[in-house]
């Protein structure tokens, strides 16, 4: 769970967290301003980190998946702490891993006609929609979104793909499933319900503008990559 000023939603996410099927809960708190470290100790979680300054939201998944993956974790589920995504329906994306279906599986917002009911902004979900199609046809891939946070990976496929060399900002998170295609994988995709609230977190417009940009920089790479036009850091094997 990568938690930045998460105190008034982290109680309610982890109590619809299914505890017959999650072994261990990670939290790293990154530099928040707020009392969440203070109230994630209070609660059933498994291991809780404090970044000492702020690392960004990629910088704070990086040290999530570390972690997840020092504990010998062999399903790791990226659930955001603000309850945007439901915890419920972590039990149906490992599924789909543990039975070998998949190595990667992404709970949608965009699938079904959920995401403007569930609250998204109009703006974000035109972006959503204009940066999947860009996507999809530079990628060669039928996604219905390339954008929800809320992500579970088999430790094979997190092994497999070198995201400390990944951005440090938003942008990680479709950094990341580039690199899932390109070392071979198939990505799952279940419908996720959509919740957008006063507490959840949100990016505004501007940083939303400037993560469309790096959206569209991510797809060109990877074709360039892909048809062997160039070579990318994020797209070398990890190191051993």
């Amino acid at each position: 769970m990568p938690a930045y000023n998460a105190e008034k939603t982290l109680e309610m996410t982890i109590s619809d967290i299914p505890g017959h099927i999650v072994d261990d809960i990670v939290l790293v708190d990154d530099a928040s301003t707020d009392n969440t470290f203070e109230l994630a100790g209070t609660l059933p979680i498994t291991t809780v980190v404090r970044h000492d300054k702020n690392k960004g939201y990629g910088g704070n998944q990086k040290t999530c998946y570390n972690t997840a993956l020092g504990l010998n974790a062999d399903i790791v589920v990226m659930l955001h702490p603000d309850y945007q995504y439901t915890p419920k329906l972590i039990p149906a994306m490992t599924e789909l891993i543990a039975c070998g279906l998949y190595q990667v599986v992404i709970g949608s917002r965009i699938l079904g006609k959920g995401a403007l009911k569930g609250g998204m902004p109009l703006y974000k979900y035109i972006f959503n929609r204009m940066l999947t199609f860009f996507q999809n046809f530079l990628m060669n891939e039928k996604l219905s979104e390339y954008h929800s946070g809320y992500r579970a990976f088999s430790r094979t496929a997190l092994e497999s793909i070198n995201y400390e060399a990944n951005s440090d900002d938003f942008v990680f998170d479709n950094q990341m499933l580039s690199q899932i295609f390109y070392a071979g994988y198939e990505i799952a995709e279940i419908t996720c319900p959509t919740k957008y609230f006063k507490e959840a977190s949100s990016i505004n417009f501007r940083k939303s503008f400037i993560y469309g940009l790096g959206v569209m920089r991510t797809s060109i790479a990877y074709f360039l990559q892909k048809n062997r036009l160039a070579n990318f850091e994020i797209y070398k094997k990890k190191a051993l």
